[in-house]
């Protein structure tokens, strides 16, 4: 099989159900979760030398094919195409950002992203993750595309936040405050 094909030369790219230019909104937006599949990649090979975070890892591996599957329902240029994603990878999603809470430090401040390098990389996967549901929601705004794919990337975004400040916690690593931040979040009381 060879690689390349020539037929993206002049600017334009398929779709399943027709072409498009390059810069259009539909590939700007898989385009962006293509580019965030591949810094979870990078996280989770960061995860994977550390024993305590071989379930991190695996999660990873787990969200990298959801990803593919938010990219592919973006990719139809039709409506009433079969869809993969669904409602219940963001409630899964949500169990395990309160599994990780948990296992963090409470917060009162903000805190830069960094400490570890798996917690850095995760807080790059989370920025990403933020542009990429940026993309989506200016096209769900102009095209019809499957709405899960937006609440999916809204809880992805959160959870890497906690996963990067557990990861941190359970390599034994501070989480970096702002340090001109006021107290912003307060302890909740019991």
């Amino acid at each position: 099989m060879r690689l390349y094909t020539k037929t993206g030369d002049k600017g334009q790219t398929s779709l399943i159900g027709g072409r498009v230019r390059k810069d259009d909104i539909r590939v700007e937006a898989y385009g962006t979760i293509d580019e965030l599949n591949c810094f979870v990649g990078q996280a989770a090979a960061e995860a994977a030398k550390h024993a305590e975070l071989a379930e991190l890892a695996g999660w990873l591996v787990d969200i990298q094919q959801e990803l593919f599957d938010c990219g592919s329902d973006l990719a139809y240029a039709k409506e009433g195409a079969p869809l993969k994603i669904t409602g219940e990878p963001a409630v899964r999603l949500e169990g395990w950002i309160d599994r990780y809470i948990a296992e963090a430090p409470e917060i009162t401040r903000f805190i830069l992203p960094g400490g570890s390098s798996v917690a850095s990389l995760l807080h790059v996967c989370r920025t990403v993750c933020r542009r990429a549901e940026r993309r989506v929601v200016t096209l769900a705004a102009e095209h019809p595309a499957n709405p899960e794919v937006q609440v999916y990337l809204n809880r992805l975004s959160d959870f890497f936040f906690a996963a990067a400040r557990a990861a941190n916690a359970k390599l034994g690593v501070p989480d970096i405050e702002y340090v001109r931040s006021a107290e912003v979040f307060r302890k909740k009381k019991k």
